[in-house]
């Protein structure tokens, strides 16, 4: 933008109260600053992907894109908007808003970097209480070829948990040695696989036992939970998308998902027009320029 003349600097010589975000995967410094990457590798810079996976000894996992391209990408630089004009209106200056997609994704896992040395997070990859290495917070498969979730890290839960299963809590204590973890896990396995998820779902429906179906796409749309807090909306063709959250109380976000998407410089001449309050001819003269795209009103 800068080759452009605009920069950060030249506009907000023009404008002392602009916003300006720049949201980039490695960074304005340093050796990979000019170079491509995709989530894989800012997750991989980051340190955080030296921690996913599902065994010690085996490579880590790619995970889905969620953790740079999104959470570490742009919803912190949408938070860092935010922050920026809050502070606005005590200072009635803008600023840049820089975020890295490494960066982000490394302070999300802030409490990972602190808690290293300590009890969750002193063993290797799927070794630690909340990466696979407990048998009480695992994922187990049913008789019918899906899954169970089991989070039962708390003893009031774990108790509940024990009680699901027919099992004495006092032969399967929650704290116990690796060893009998591994062949409490192998327990576990071989009873979840006597019944399927719809008959363990009734099982833990009436415990409060951080035990719940792992659903797919399709079945989390179409789950009564999820329908009861309206968390899916299905379009004409009958396919569904998560609505917006989080939900506010007085100026709820209402979901688009219902038309079409937007082609390229189909919003371009309404948002100038009605929202920046550009005239028509401003809008032909950005359009003679090479500055925008539209599809005309």
């Amino acid at each position: 933008m800068e080759k452009l003349a605009l920069g950060p600097q030249d506009l907000l010589a023009e404008n002392k109260r602009l916003i300006y975000a720049r949201l980039t995967g490695f960074g304005q410094e340093g050796i990979y600053s000019k170079r491509a990457g995709h989530d894989i590798n800012y997750v991989a810079l980051s340190g955080l992907l030296s921690m996913l996976g599902w065994e010690s000894d085996k490579r880590p996992s790619p995970p889905l894109n969620l953790i740079a391209d999104f959470a570490g990408g742009s919803v912190l630089c949408a938070l860092g908007i935010m922050m920026a004009l809050a502070e606005r209106t005590r200072s009635g200056q803008g600023q840049v808003v820089d975020c890295s997609m490494v960066a982000g994704s490394a302070y999300l896992a802030s409490w990972i970097f602190r808690g290293q040395g300590s009890q969750l997070w002193s063993n290797p990859r799927a070794k630690n209480f909340l990466d696979g290495g407990a048998f009480f917070y695992d994922t187990y498969e049913t008789k019918d070829g899906k899954w169970m979730a089991v989070g039962a890290l708390e003893p009031q839960f774990y108790s509940q948990l024990i009680n699901g299963l027919g099992l004495d809590e006092e032969q399967v204590p929650q704290i116990c040695s690796a060893e009998d973890g591994e062949r409490f896990r192998k327990l576990f396995a071989q009873i979840f696989k006597s019944k399927t998820r719809a008959e363990w779902c009734e099982v833990f429906d009436g415990r409060d036992a951080c035990v719940t179906p792992i659903l797919s796409l399709e079945e989390a749309a179409l789950n009564q939970h999820n329908i009861d807090n309206k968390t899916f909306s299905k379009n004409a063709d009958g396919a569904f998308s998560p609505n917006p959250a989080p939900i506010l109380s007085r100026t709820p976000a209402k979901t688009n998902f219902h038309k079409c998407n937007p082609g390229c410089g189909d919003d371009t001449e309404q948002i100038l027009l009605n929202d920046l309050g550009y005239s028509k001819t401003d809008v032909e003269r950005f359009e003679d320029l090479g500055a925008i795209m539209r599809n005309k009103l």
